[in-house]
């Protein structure tokens, strides 16, 4: 019989070590399997390079001769980090930088010339320091972020409301954790029973993460108190405007939107398109049509005109509302998703409900994107009439 190896007493046994070191690999990957860890470094370091990147003056480097573009570039974007930190902490990296010069040079030089010292140690311990003040930084911003997230998700309806003869279905995608897209579906006065018109809404702040949050959230609370009045479409988009207006600087933050009345009983809708991507109504025999744009995207111009038109639903119809971060999302390659492929991936999709219809486009959509991290929100309605 053979004898298993004999083990010092209080040394552990190659299979506890083994386990220790599953569970801490297991604590440090959450589980996640090495292709998919690089896959998302992969996408991390794309959206670093682009985020310093836009700090670089690539038309300064592309007039140097090629030998002096690497060096250039490697000094631009070393500013450009140096630029993100705070004054003390800028101080803080060169002195870990030197550190790490001097332990070089030590290298170097041999051990006959060493001070003593032991630069690297040093330099890694400012190093981690910086690390931690930035990580404390990120995590407090991070846990703002998820409250004004969770903020956020009460101005929009979370459960789809009852429609007599239709059904609607919505998804939304932050690109960070706050989104500057907006849908809403509901019903400003009486409730379909008594005759009531559902509204519908799907806009798009320009602008990313907290300031077109925060205009989302004016647009929603705006919307929201006009609406009950009973006005027209054309006039609730020029009230709309002047709130945008007061709020835009100067137009720098113009909101693209459609907003929709549809009426249960009779099927009909009317809507305003100030600027968004054209809507798709998909037929129940297979034909296509747009909603095109009326009118500019809110808060450009204070005395903007937004014509109203007029559709006609029927039964088996559906109408699809999304914000341009569907239809620009992109691959790993750069290629664009573009309206062409959306609109050919709409004709072909089957008489399904509203949520199965929306889970069959936005699988397309990730399909396509795969592990790549997307530079907008993405945001998509669906509305099947029965």
């Amino acid at each position: 019989m053979s004898a298993s190896a004999p083990t010092t007493p209080g040394t552990p046994h190659p299979a506890q070590k083994s386990g220790r070191l599953r569970t801490f690999w297991q604590r440090v990957s959450e589980g996640r399997a090495v292709d998919d860890l690089w896959s998302q470094f992969a996408a991390d370091a794309k959206s670093s390079y682009g985020f310093y990147g836009k700090d670089v003056d690539w038309a300064e480097i592309n007039k140097l001769p090629r030998r002096k573009r690497v060096f250039r570039i490697a000094s631009q974007f070393f500013w450009a980090l140096m630029n993100k930190l705070s004054p003390a902490r800028r101080v803080l990296l060169l002195v870990a930088l030197l550190f790490l010069l001097l332990s070089v040079i030590n290298i170097h030089n041999g051990p006959d010339s060493s001070s003593g010292m032991n630069f690297e140690i040093f330099a890694a311990i400012l190093l981690l320091l910086l690390l931690s003040l930035e990580l404390a930084d990120k995590v407090i911003m991070k846990r703002d972020l998820e409250i004004a997230r969770e903020i956020q998700a009460w101005l929009v309806p979370s459960t789809p409301p009852a429609i007599p003869n239709a059904e609607v279905a919505f998804h939304t995608r932050p690109q960070n954790s706050v989104a500057g897209d907006y849908y809403d579906v509901f019903y400003p006065g009486a409730p379909a029973e008594t005759g009531g018109k559902l509204m519908l809404v799907m806009a798009d702040v320009a602008g990313k993460s907290v300031p077109a949050a925060l205009l989302m959230a004016t647009l929603q609370a705006s919307l929201h108190t006009i609406a009950p009045e009973g006005l027209s479409l054309t006039d609730l988009m020029v009230r709309l405007n002047r709130y945008a207006c007061a709020h835009s600087m100067d137009g720098g933050r113009f909101t693209t939107a459609v907003v929709a009345e549809y009426d249960p009983s009779t099927q009909l809708l009317y809507y305003v398109n100030a600027g968004h991507n054209s809507p798709v109504v998909r037929r129940s025999d297979g034909s296509i049509t747009r909603l095109e744009s009326g009118g500019l995207p809110l808060g450009i111009m204070r005395d903007s005109n937004f014509p109203t038109a007029s559709l006609q639903l029927s039964h088996g119809d559906a109408l699809i509302l999304f914000t341009d971060g569907v239809v620009e999302a992109f691959n790993g390659g750069g290629e664009e998703y573009s309206d062409l492929r959306w609109v050919n991936l709409i004709l072909r999709m089957p008489p399904l409900s509203a949520q199965d219809s929306l889970n069959f486009l936005m699988r397309d959509v990730d399909q396509f994107v795969g592990a790549t991290r997307q530079s907008d929100d993405i945001t998509l309605l669906v509305l099947r009439c029965k």
